[in-house]
């Protein structure tokens, strides 16, 4: 499981890339660390072309996770002799999203497959975390880490993320997974994230019909990627640990 990405390359970058048309993003530092629940850029489909905004990364968690969660809550409540409004615990209760996406015949997943919900998320190199190779192992095509996207799906969501925060709507944004190619493998063997390289994939992943789109939940092909740090929860490719190419 992804949880953790960097993206360093400038907003002119992304939007030559992802061929955005509409930037809401105002100033946007290099991200060398983010986390799930951060805010990050991210590139979707509006009226005016694609447009580059800033979401939270954690799609909606399925009915079933927060049912669990809320009724392990309310035992633990019951348990002090405390009265529970089981729907408002479950109103409220926190959801810190779901950041990968295997499962895309899941009923959860499927109403938003359409292009209306399909999103590029911007990256310079990603982590898979293997506490016997060093921590957090570091992916990128190269040393220069140069700019491709994750295939992702995006929602408008009222939900509670933080129980500090409350009830809030904000975007929120998830990205696909899919089998590890050989270097991933190494590292992390169930799975890697779906990387879009070229206009083509681009189009075909934001606008394509589903059953087009879907033959993208694929891995690279093998020798594409290289360990570029270890061991570090950022990676901006300055101050980066270089791991050098598999061996």
């Amino acid at each position: 499981m992804c949880n953790l990405y960097s993206q360093t390359k400038g907003q002119q970058a992304i939007i030559e890339f992802t061929r955005a048309m509409v930037d809401r993003t105002g100033n946007l530092p290099p991200l060398p660390g983010i986390f799930p629940d951060y805010s990050a850029p991210i590139v979707r489909n509006s009226m005016g072309g694609r447009e580059l905004v800033m979401a939270r990364w954690g799609m909606p968690s399925s009915q079933k996770a927060l049912l669990d969660a809320t009724q392990k809550r309310a035992a633990k409540l019951e348990a002090k002799g405390k009265a529970v409004d089981f729907r408002e615990l479950m109103r409220m209760e926190p959801d810190r999203g779901t950041t990968n996406i295997r499962n895309v015949r899941s009923q959860h997943w499927k109403r938003w497959l359409g292009p209306e919900n399909r999103c590029l998320v911007p990256f310079t190199s990603f982590s898979e975390f293997n506490a016997a190779a060093g921590g957090d192992i570091w992916f990128a095509f190269d040393e220069s880490r140069p700019l491709a996207c994750f295939a992702g799906l995006w929602t408008s969501w009222t939900c509670v993320r933080k129980v500090r925060e409350g009830e809030v709507t904000c975007d929120l944004y998830g990205f696909l997974t899919t089998e590890p190619n050989a270097e991933v493998d190494l590292i992390h063997p169930k799975a890697m994230p779906v990387i879009l390289t070229t206009q083509e994939e681009i189009d075909v992943w934001m606008l394509g019909e589903w059953a087009e789109a879907s033959g993208l939940q694929r891995p690279l092909p093998d020798g594409s990627l290289r360990i570029v740090a270890r061991g570090q929860k950022k990676d901006g490719g300055v101050d980066a640990v270089l791991g050098g190419p598999l061996v």
